[in-house]
């Protein structure tokens, strides 16, 4: 069983590396000569990344997972990921451990079960569990063929929580120690298809790479094989794999060729636009039995007309909408497309209207198109917004997009359909309206005479340029779309949260290394991805009455403040009022909804609360060790500012506040003994004074340790913290000391006719003017 430690560490993550790169190289298929051998081993090379380990967590809401953030190099052609873990601590446990992948995003997971918020995809997310027990006996490993290079993450967590609030640093724990590793493997020599160039291939063993660039406005792709040969047996066998994988969905087109003729093709509707496309030859033949083949690309390209740049912007330069505007727009688009298709042999495959991205914030971008809020849908042909979302910091938020238009202009047998897709759009809305493109299932939206309006949120968008088309259709009368034009107004925007994760949530920025992801925290028991999911929730009486417990009960330290007064324990009365003063607006403003109430800062209330609260203990405890007046205020100044500072360095941590009060109860046995043995007998002296006053102080207070340290729970956290104070502030009122024998009253000894009084303390025997 592994233990934690920096050493440790290191020797498992290179012994891993090592071993992660022997069984890559004897993956490999066999050479079959040793000529090709070495042409083989010089067309792929290996490479190693690895991130630092994280201590694993209990999952309760999103911050509580690690994330790991990889970069695939292109043209990679296997990849690895070994999983390490390790664990320290006395207190382990052969727990389940979860880790989720995904390309181009971070994972949304749904480890509690939660409800999603309305119109919001949520699609499972591609998942492994394992045992500690499992993963520390050998290496777990994932291994995924020709992944989609760019973005990969990772994120591990442990199950979920249990409700009991642990106090940190009270009872050892565990450490679950997680570090994945990744290895890939990339071709070198990858040869470049171009468009209608016949490239000849010939296969072996290995399969062959190829790559192709597909540019913009490519609205079909045609993959051919011609004059495929095999030495020994005819027909083709040869499979044929297109595009790269991905998870957790993966959309790789894969053609078996395997018939008696000697060609066949792949047809690719809509690739991804402006990038790399991998394709993969394979001989499916025998081995030593050779396969050729002449490799064929033909792109079917249409042209965009981008409305905006030869027409909105002349005819409202001020780019502010209005109906005159949109009418003369209207009309230009439909003579300069007829007069266009007449003139140019090439037809018109879109209407490209150009969107200006405007950067608002830290994950927060809004889309705008550039001659207004407005869009033209035709029925001809779909009107295409792209929406940048690739730079890589987008990734991180929730893509919300809205479609609305106007009750009149969508008829009974009109039908606005869109559709949302990523790196290229869908254009065949004639023939389909299932949003589907040759790498990508895209997102469907529909306008209709009952339904004006419709909304889409993408939780961690994929890095990368999306889509959104929009075309007119008529199911049932095709001819009544021919005239028809319908305004259609956007609203697209990439926030860190939805709606601020509502009254019952609170948006958080986490970070991992440069790369910035939002999650939400929720509280006052709603649940869910953005704290919609009301299952469990709190009602709004119940909130309100969590609110008064909590704070109601500090008026529990007007007891030790008026028995401080009447005893003449004046800096002890003004810190149990400090005390009960902010730990009652501290839980105001920690409450959740409406039952929240906030007259500073939550980090300063927060930090208040707890330093009365080390200030308390600490001051009662030296009050009952009875020192000499100068010596009690000399600790009482150095333990609060020790106590503060301590605070400063973790305020969760129980010993950074206890510490400073077993110090004082040191010295106040030390004084109790002293006295013990200057006197011959125990102190205190009087019986009913251990009777009365000690032995409940002192039993409130343990029994008050015992439920802060042990029993409170997310759900009687409301009462039991109640008690908490009622039994801090009683304690504290018992175990204060009787006032001193000779300690009086400040009395006025003489009065000077220039109004100055000389006045004594018969305890302190100082003089002093006043």
């Amino acid at each position: 069983m592994g233990r934690v430690g920096a050493g440790d560490t290191a020797r498992e993550a290179a012994t891993g590396s090592l071993l992660l790169l022997l069984l890559l190289l004897l993956a490999r298929p066999p050479p079959a000569a040793a000529s090709n051998s070495k042409e083989s081993e010089a067309g792929l090379v290996s490479e190693h990344f690895s991130q630092a380990p994280q201590k694993l967590s209990f999952y309760s809401w999103y911050g509580s997972t690690r994330l790991f953030h990889f970069r695939v190099p292109p043209d990679t052609v296997l990849l690895r990921w070994l999983l390490h873990v390790s664990q320290g601590g006395p207190s382990c446990t052969d727990v389940e451990i979860t880790v989720h992948f995904r390309y181009g995003a971070p994972p949304v997971i749904n480890p509690l079960g939660t409800s999603f918020p309305d119109h919001t995809l949520s699609h499972a997310s591609f998942h492994i569990r394992a045992l500690l027990s499992t993963m520390l006996l050998d290496n777990t490993s994932v291994n995924i063929s020709h992944p989609a290079p760019g973005d990969w993450f990772l994120v591990a967590h442990l199950p979920p929580s249990s409700q009991k609030i642990q106090v940190k640093g009270f009872v050892p724990t565990c450490a679950y120690i997680f570090q994945p590793d990744m290895l890939v493997m990339r071709v070198v020599e990858v040869s470049t298809l171009e468009p209608d160039v016949p490239l000849q291939q010939t296969l072996l063993s290995y399969p062959s790479y190829l790559k192709i660039f597909v540019p913009e406005y490519t609205q079909e792709l045609r993959l051919e094989l011609q004059g495929c040969v095999s030495s020994v047996s005819p027909g083709c066998p040869v499979r044929l794999t297109v595009g790269a994988t991905t998870l957790p969905r993966n959309f790789q087109r894969v053609l078996t060729c395997t018939g008696l003729a000697p060609s066949c093709h792949l047809l690719l509707s809509s690739p991804p636009w402006g990038r790399w496309l991998q394709v993969t030859f394979e001989s499916l033949a025998e081995p030593h039995v050779t396969v050729g083949f002449t490799a064929k690309a033909t792109f079917t390209v249409c042209k965009p007309w981008s409305v905006t740049v030869h027409h909105l912007i002349q005819n409202n330069p001020n780019q502010t909408y209005n109906t005159s505007a949109i009418q003369l727009s209207q009309s230009a688009v439909h003579r300069d497309l007829g007069r266009s298709s007449r003139e140019d042999s090439g037809p018109f495959c879109l209407l490209n209207y150009p969107v200006l991205r405007e950067d608002t914030d830290v994950v927060s971008v809004h889309f705008q198109p550039l001659n207004g809020a407005f869009v033209l849908v035709h029925s001809s042909m779909p009107s295409v917004m792209q929406l940048r979302l690739d730079t890589g910091m987008d990734s991180g938020g929730s893509f919300i997009i809205v479609l609305r238009t106007n009750k009149t202009e969508v008829t009974n047998g009109t039908l606005v359909a869109a559709c949302v897709n990523a790196a290229s759009p869908f254009l065949s809305f004639n023939t389909s309206l299932n949003c589907t493109t040759a790498f990508f299932q895209g997102y469907p939206m529909f306008l209709s005479a009952s339904s004006h309006m419709a909304n889409l949120i993408i939780p961690y968008p994929e890095t990368d340029n999306w889509y959104l088309s929009l075309q007119l259709v008529c199911p049932e009368s095709p001819e009544d779309c021919e005239q028809a034009v319908v305004r259609v107004e956007t609203i697209l925007y990439l926030v860190p949260c939805l709606n601020d994760c509502g009254p019952y949530g609170q948006c958080l920025l986490l970070r991992r290394y440069g790369y910035v992801y939002a999650g939400c925290s929720c509280k006052a028991g709603w649940r869910g991805w953005s704290c919609t999911d009301n299952s469990t929730a709190q009602t709004v009486a119940q909130q309100r009455a969590a609110a008064l417990l909590l704070t109601l009960s500090n008026l529990m330290f007007l007891a030790p403040i008026a028995i401080s007064l009447h005893r003449s324990f004046l800096v002890e009365a003004s810190v149990y009022f400090y005390t009960m003063f902010f730990s009652t607006f501290y839980h105001a403003c920690d409450q959740p909804g409406e039952a929240v109430l906030c007259i500073l800062s939550y980090d300063t209330l927060q930090y208040c609360d707890f330093l009365g609260s080390g200030a308390s203990t600490w001051v009662t405890i030296l009050c009952m060790a009875r020192l000499k007046t100068i010596l009690k205020q000399v600790l009482l100044v150095l333990g609060t500012l020790v106590i503060a500072m301590s605070l400063q360095m973790d305020r969760r941590g129980i010993w950074n506040l206890m510490g400073p009060c077993v110090f004082a109860f040191v010295i106040m046995a030390s004084m109790w003994i002293y006295r013990c043995g200057h006197r011959g007998q125990c102190y205190p002296t009087s019986w009913q004074r251990w009777v009365f006053y000690l032995l409940p102080g002192i039993s409130m207070a343990s029994v008050g340790i015992a439920m802060y340290t042990s029993m409170m729970t997310s759900d009687n956290y409301y009462y039991t913290h109640s008690i908490w104070h009622i039994l801090l502030a009683g304690s504290a009122a018992f175990l204060l000391p009787p006032r001193e024998e000779k300690a009086g009253s400040w009395t006025c000894l003489q009065k000077f006719p220039c109004h100055y009084q000389i006045c004594r303390n018969d305890r302190d025997e100082l003089y002093t003017v006043t």
